[in-house]
């Protein structure tokens, strides 16, 4: 069961994928995510449900709106619902334009799961000035520690580089459900990656391998032809914070 200092988190992002990314990062006992694709969506969860955070897409076209929705505001004296802004412009007109809005803090897109995960704790952090304990989750027979990026199957430790843990997050978090390459490539490494053509493959083997996968008998990793991949174990914190969605 999640611990006592367990959070709302609000996310804005029209991409499904990125959105169950942030929900599955997020979730080691620590928040509670809703999200939304939209404006609409997103005032829709607001409705009876009061977020400690929100995580929005700054490139999305109601950013702005839903900022002021939440209060955000750098005028003094006034306190909003602390922003984390997501983008893919790194330009410093940008960002501080995106602070001028109010966020509270930038992360670049690609992010590393472990990123989204410390700068989201820095921002609960300043609403209650104590360090919420990060607990592991367990994706069938794998466990997951964020924050020492290990990775247990039973008493085997498995040691991932950035690379290898972000890709396992972004399988995971689509459990069950085909990813495939551009979606990995755009995902991991950014839309203005220019890629070799089998990038994603070699990753996946060199995972796979230090997960002690066969490809033949996948126990977390299938291949699906011609389509992409797909993670076999179910995410089994699923439905965790069931009964907290009021608190």
């Amino acid at each position: 069961m999640p611990n006592a200092e367990t959070f709302r988190a609000l996310v804005l992002h029209q991409n499904q994928v990125v959105v169950d990314l942030v929900r599955l990062t997020l979730n080691h006992g620590l928040f509670v995510v809703r999200a939304g694709h939209d404006l609409v969506e997103a005032e829709a969860e607001l409705a009876g449900w009061s977020p400690h955070m929100a995580i929005i897409d700054m490139d999305h076209q109601d950013s702005i709106a839903l900022l002021e929705r939440l209060g955000t505001s750098r005028a003094p004296g006034v306190h909003g619902t602390p922003v984390l802004g997501l983008t893919r412009h790194g330009d410093l007109p940008s960002k501080l334009h995106a602070f001028d809005l109010g966020v509270d803090d930038i992360l670049m897109v690609p992010f590393s799961p472990e990123e989204l995960l410390a700068r989201s704790i820095v921002i609960t952090r300043r609403l209650t000035g104590t360090d919420p304990v990060v607990a592991p989750i367990r994706l069938g027979e794998i466990e997951l520690d964020i924050l020492g990026r290990v990775i247990r199957i039973g008493d085997s430790v498995v040691h991932l580089t950035g690379i290898e843990h972000s890709l396992l997050y972004l399988l995971a978090s689509r459990s069950g459900q085909i990813v495939d390459r551009e979606t990995i490539l755009d995902i991991i490494w950014g839309a203005d990656f220019v890629a070799d053509s089998n990038v994603v493959d070699r990753h996946i083997q060199s995972l796979r391998t230090k997960l002690q996968d066969d490809y033949r008998t996948p126990r977390f990793i299938a291949t699906e032809p011609g389509r992409g991949y797909r993670f076999v174990p179910t995410f089994s914190n699923l439905g965790w914070d069931r009964g907290l969605e009021e608190r």
